[in-house]
């Protein structure tokens, strides 16, 4: 073997082993170019109505589970008909008169504005005994506090007539016919108030008066409405405070 046989064989052995070496060398793979994720648009949702009652035992349902209650009630109808709107916040007590009913709010310091509020409070001025100017002076100001709850807005305000126990076991056992006339120059003040300011006005007191010949629609404590009465009261009631709704 001559020299130039030796250099052409070495030339061959390095030649071998590059190639070698070259199929050994890891192959940079390209790095594939991260896309930033899909940003979740998030779709707006109409807030829900507030809605804020205010009263005495009626308001509070005394003597009745708390769904029964007809401010629970009218808010399970009104979102029966597809409306958002929230859970009712009741500031309301058994055996509250205005007044009472007055140092209640203060002390509850609801957070309005609300889209409806409503008010149905004297029964227990009357019980008492209490007079009927005092009763006037002391509903005009309840009644201007709700206005105000209300965003200042009389249109989102309404207001209950109050029920006639003198038709109940209970007012039976007095002079029923002297306490639903009582009942009815109570209703009288809180209805010319309230219908001065072109508030809603909702006349349940009929309703309580067929109480005295169906006794399911008193509750077991012989005085107050069932639930069977108040969800009557909310069928009245409802189609006004639709209305009301729909003005907002």
């Amino acid at each position: 073997m001559g020299l130039d046989d030796l250099y052409l064989g070495r030339v061959l052995w390095l030649l071998l082993l590059m190639i070698i070496v070259g199929c050994g060398a890891e192959t940079a793979v390209p790095t594939p170019t991260t896309q930033p994720a899909a940003t979740m648009t998030s779709i707006p949702t109409e807030r829900p109505y507030r809605y804020l009652a205010l009263g005495d035992s009626y308001t509070i349902g005394e003597s009745v589970p708390v769904a029964d209650r007809w401010p629970v009630q009218l808010v399970a109808a009104l979102r029966a008909q597809g409306l958002a709107i929230a859970d009712p916040e009741i500031i309301a007590k058994t055996g509250w008169t205005t007044a009472e009913l007055a140092n209640g709010i203060d002390q509850a310091q609801p957070q309005g504005p609300y889209d409806l509020v409503s008010l149905l409070i004297g029964v227990n001025n009357q019980y008492r005994g209490l007079s009927q100017e005092q009763y006037r002076e002391e509903f005009v100001e309840l009644l201007d506090t709700a206005v105000a709850f209300a965003n200042n807005d009389p249109n989102r305000v309404f207001v209950v007539s109050i029920p006639d126990w003198g038709v109940t076991p209970f007012g039976q056992r007095r002079d029923s016919e002297e306490v639903s006339a009582a009942i009815d120059a109570f209703n009288a003040i809180n209805r010319a108030e309230t219908e001065n300011r072109g508030i809603v006005y909702i006349d349940i007191t009929p309703i309580s008066q067929q109480a005295i010949d169906n006794r399911t629609l008193i509750a077991d404590d012989g005085l107050h409405p069932s639930g069977k009465m108040y969800r009557l009261w909310v069928e009245e009631m409802q189609p006004a405070v639709c209305r009301l709704l729909s003005k907002n």
